[in-house]
């Protein structure tokens, strides 16, 4: 298996090819698409980010391993991967391509990490010079879709009834744009309530995720009884961060911000509900937040729980704190994605594609990595395992996830982060009523949405 990153002399004579050909042909280019989620291990999720979760850094173009361009053998194949792993956490993903490999002689699989996957799909597609796959977050499938670089994959034998019946729910519906599948699921994330055994106790919180009033009542009982401290910080309450109040809004039974065909759902009775329960849920909450203040609140025994993804586990393992998660609400899950490229269509290679990515996801190897890489996997099989169980993280945030919305694939998602952060900061600070601000987040998305279209 090759691992290959593109040079950066390598893209510009792709790029000069192209213009020269639009030049004669009078042909213009496709807009660039948002960038997606990287891959890499995960990390904390952008505050008001196109995705929940922000790429770890990646090496700058020209920096390679072999040279690209080798010619397969006779009676061979080659499947270029695009993806976003680096270190550790690729090392245990190259073992099941390797797998893959031996069991599959005359299959080769090369993994190219571009710096910028947008920018270098929008060169390379067209040109034929594309990833026969691109491992990348769900988020990027409405754009990729409507450039010509995707394919849907029930030509392939992907349908609902596969999915569903080996994925978790939000992993499955985080694949489906526009009643077709553009993906197979590989992992998932999202929020969680993360608490201090010092503090607190599982008696502590509502049994019931949906229970938003025994949340409040527990808010309240803990600050009567602890001046000092506060029951629950989530950065999107004090701080602009839709991200992280999805799970709020989703809980009071928002089905998403906005979906497939621009339809808003900021404004309506549930939003409505779940606006006036933040408006009463800030008398036992901090005022101002962030993911810096609500983790040094729960170090410091300023809070009990922090609402947050498992990025944070990591700080809160090096300070020595001895922690639980249970599920609240509905969580935004954003799920990692592998998609099969037009080019791979053209080479002929999309059916080994779509055989990869179907080994890669499966109960065997998905466990595999789950256990070494601690991600949290989107195939229920592996997931529900009693050794992936026995890893208290995989196992809290898995529970949570199980009741999660998936992050937005449509390229109207782009809409819903400025004015759903400002509406929920507007209630949170009492500048407006949650009636005012929602009916604002609403004209603002739409007026967004109006301009995509």
């Amino acid at each position: 298996m090759k691992r290959n990153i593109w040079t950066l002399i390598s893209m510009l004579l792709i790029a000069t090819m192209l213009l020269a050909a639009c030049a004669q042909q009078g042909a213009t280019e496709p807009p660039a698409a948002t960038e997606p989620v990287g891959g890499a291990a995960p990390t904390e999720p952008m505050e008001e980010p196109t995705e929940p979760e922000a790429a770890e850094p990646t090496e700058p173009m020209g920096e390679e391993t072999e040279p690209v361009g080798e010619e397969p053998a006779a009676g061979e194949q080659t499947i270029t991967i695009w993806h976003q792993w680096e270190g550790a956490y690729l090392t245990a993903i190259e073992q099941v391509f390797e797998a893959y490999e031996e069991q599959n002689p005359g299959i080769n699989i090369a993994l190219e990490k571009p710096t910028d996957v947008t920018e270098a799909l929008r060169v390379a597609i067209p040109a034929g010079e594309g990833p026969d796959i691109i491992g990348w977050a769900n988020d990027a499938i409405g754009t990729q879709a409507l450039l010509g670089n995707i394919v849907p994959l029930e030509e392939y034998g992907i349908d609902m009834a596969y999915l569903e019946s080996n994925f978790e729910p939000a992993a499955v519906q985080g694949v489906v744009w526009m009643d077709q599948i553009w993906g197979i699921p590989e992992s998932q994330e999202g929020i969680a309530l993360v608490f201090n055994r010092a503090l607190a106790s599982e008696e502590d919180f509502p049994s019931d995720p949906s229970d938003f009033e025994g949340l409040l009542e527990s808010a309240r009982t803990f600050r009567e009884a602890n001046p000092d401290a506060f029951l629950v910080c989530n950065q999107g309450l004090g701080n602009p961060d839709a991200y992280h109040v999805g799970a709020i809004y989703f809980g009071f039974g928002m089905p998403s911000y906005v979906d497939d065909e621009g339809n808003v759902y900021i404004n309506t009775p549930e939003a409505q509900q779940a606006g006036q329960w933040m408006n009463e849920f800030k008398a036992y909450a901090p005022a101002e937040t962030s993911h810096e203040i609500c983790r040094t609140m729960l170090v410091e025994g300023q809070a009990a729980a922090w609402w947050t993804g498992p990025w944070a586990i990591a700080d809160l393992e090096a300070a020595g704190i001895d922690y639980g998660i249970l599920p609240m609400g509905r969580p935004f899950v954003g799920i990692k994605t592998f998609m099969v490229t037009t080019n791979a269509v053209d080479r002929g290679n999309a059916e080994a594609a779509v055989d990869i990515i179907k080994f890669f996801t499966n109960e065997e190897n998905s466990k595999a990595l789950a256990l070494a890489n601690k991600t949290i996997p989107a195939n229920s099989a592996a997931l529900n395992d009693p050794e992936v169980q026995a890893l208290p993280t995989v196992a809290g945030f898995g529970e949570a996830l199980n009741l999660g919305v998936p992050v937005a694939s449509t390229p109207y998602a782009g809409a819903q982060w400025g004015p759903v952060g400002d509406a929920t900061t507007a209630i949170w600070n009492g500048s407006q009523t949650p009636e005012e601000a929602l009916a604002a987040a609403e004209s603002a998305m739409m007026d967004a949405i109006a301009q995509m279209q």
